[in-house]
């Protein structure tokens, strides 16, 4: 009976130990390949950070389908600091650099795998469509409606993603429901600046770049082109998110 006792008290000494080392479950992140090429990044039509027009070529990549949902980020991060909590497939969002910085580091460990923020550049060619552009100015439609949750149907607050017109690379919520951060610094003449090739600013500001719009946003923040730099250090909002892009050649087309 002694030794009974032993080995249960063993046996479950092993497993809490296991389960506490365990480590987190990958949460499938469903990515989409985007061939690399040339674009003409900025608009005249814009306000003057997002001029000159120039011509850009960015590599080929894969970029999230979806916008980083908050059953993903509770999956790695074991919490959940949304505003709007109770809806796992809406985007996560109040989130600071840190904790994002510290999100992209766990889920490359757990996943083995080369995850990081897209760049300026990067999210501007995919959000335009990529080889597959037709030139719209929202990604995927002239329509904000039809594709975006933003300030006049969104009803104040975050959606599941996927909901609305994906563009033509199958890429939904480009434009709406929250900013998506993007790995640049914030430059406001960066464009003049600006190398032809996988660009990126590097050099360390206050702010770093947000695209896409959230849903508190109109169409002069929705547009494919349209910049904004309203991410730092101790940035907590409940409209900033974040899409992830990753190197490698592999495609990740599991179900989410």
């Amino acid at each position: 009976m002694k030794n009974t006792f032993l080995f249960l008290f063993v046996l479950a000494t092993l497993s809490y130990s296991f389960q506490k080392q365990a480590t987190p479950a990958f949460p499938v992140i469903e990515m989409v390949r985007v061939k690399g090429g040339s674009f003409q990044m900025g608009t005249l039509n814009g306000v003057k950070s997002e001029r000159p027009v120039h011509e850009v070529k960015v590599g080929s990549f894969a970029i999230g389908k979806y916008e980083i949902t908050q059953a993903q980020w509770q999956a790695v991060m074991g919490s959940n600091p949304s505003h709007f909590k109770g809806c796992d497939n809406c985007p996560v969002e109040e989130i600071t650099l840190a904790e994002v910085d510290s999100f992209i580091s766990k889920l490359n460990r757990i996943s083995n795998s080369n995850y990081r923020l897209p760049t300026e550049a990067e999210w501007e060619y995919a959000a335009l469509g990529g080889p597959l552009s037709k030139g719209y100015c929202y990604p995927g439609s002239d329509s904000l409606e039809q594709v975006a949750w933003m300030v006049d149907n969104a009803g104040k607050k975050t959606h599941p993603v996927g909901q609305k017109k994906p563009n033509e690379l199958g890429l939904y919520d480009m434009s709406g429901n929250v900013w998506e951060l993007c790995s640049d610094y914030w430059n406001a003449a960066y464009y003049k600046t600006s190398p032809a090739v996988n660009p990126r600013n590097d050099t360390k500001a206050v702010f770093r770049v947000t695209r896409g719009g959230s849903w508190r946003s109109g169409e002069e923040r929705c547009y494919s082109k349209a910049r904004n730099f309203n991410a730092y250090d101790h940035y907590r909002k409940e409209n900033f998110g974040l899409r992830l892009v990753i190197d490698e050649e592999m495609q990740i087309t599991l179900p989410r």
